[in-house]
């Protein structure tokens, strides 16, 4: 658990039935995903560096997949 805090700190400031915490976190995570993604999707389209910019793009996204499944289960007071 101590490292699940170190890695995504955010989800475990919601506390159990919030919903305002919930909403403002999951919003985060949302538009952090639609930002970089976006970002993502221009820079990947170069040439020699756009696998680089791919494989970033695929692990930001498992990440705040992470993220949000975490908020999900810490508002249910799951973990």
């Amino acid at each position: 658990m101590d490292m699940l805090k170190k890695l995504w700190p955010t989800p475990f400031k919601i506390k159990k039935g919030n919903i305002a915490s919930f909403l403002i976190q999951l919003i985060i995570f949302l538009v952090i995903v639609a930002v970089v993604g976006w970002l993502i999707g221009l820079l990947a389209h170069l040439p020699i560096v756009g696998l680089v910019f791919k494989l970033l793009g695929s692990l930001i996204g498992i990440y705040n997949l992470v993220g949000i499944i975490l908020c999900i289960l810490r508002f249910i007071g799951t973990i």
